[in-house]
């Protein structure tokens, strides 16, 4: 469904590119309603796969721009945040690709849990009105189109467990070192 109801194929160009990062290569792709997806390990076969996706859920084939101004602010900002300079993300975002429960678990997930911080599978559905829905949250936390900006990796187990993350364990662990949360890693 389209951000303004309809069904429809969007009709409108979806520009992507890859940054390096201290977790490997990021996909960042965008639309003129802001980021769109996030893709973590985007080697040449990962990057392929997520294109085709993309194409095949917005309508549109997306188009290498790393210069596109509809990029330019998020590739900044995530650059930042991976260099310390930036704790919270202010970035328009298109949430065309997520909708009902796990568009309103990550909603509050972006907006309620702050740099640094952590919270349960449990707690992240209580806030949404749904306490025992953890593992729906879960499953949220898995369809998470916009990784590190939507921060899925701040959602650990209630009994302080690291949990799952679709980007590995070990992407997840250096997400939360780097935020304080975790300590870093000898090597």
């Amino acid at each position: 469904m389209n951000s303004d109801g309809r069904d429809e194929p969007r009709d409108e160009r979806v520009v992507w590119t890859v940054i390096g990062t201290d977790i490997g290569p990021l996909l960042l792709a965008a639309t003129r309603d802001g980021l769109v997806n996030v893709v973590f390990h985007a080697t040449d076969a990962v990057r392929d796969q997520a294109l085709t996706r993309l194409a095949s859920r917005l309508g549109t084939e997306p188009v290498q721009a790393p210069g596109s101004p509809l990029l330019a602010e998020a590739i900044r900002q995530v650059e930042a945040y991976f260099t310390g300079r930036r704790q919270d993300f202010d970035l328009p975002l298109d949430w065309s690709l997520i909708s009902g429960f796990n568009r309103q678990v990550l909603r509050e997930l972006a907006s309620g849990v702050p740099y640094g911080t952590v919270v349960g599978y449990g707690d992240l559905a209580g806030r949404v009105g749904q306490p025992g829905a953890a593992q729906a949250v879960g499953a949220a936390m898995g369809a998470n189109p916009l990784p590190v900006v939507v921060p899925c990796h701040r959602v650990v187990e209630r009994d302080g467990g690291i949990g799952g993350f679709g980007g590995g364990l070990e992407t997840k662990r250096r997400l939360l070192a780097l935020e304080g949360v975790l300590p870093q890693p000898l090597f």
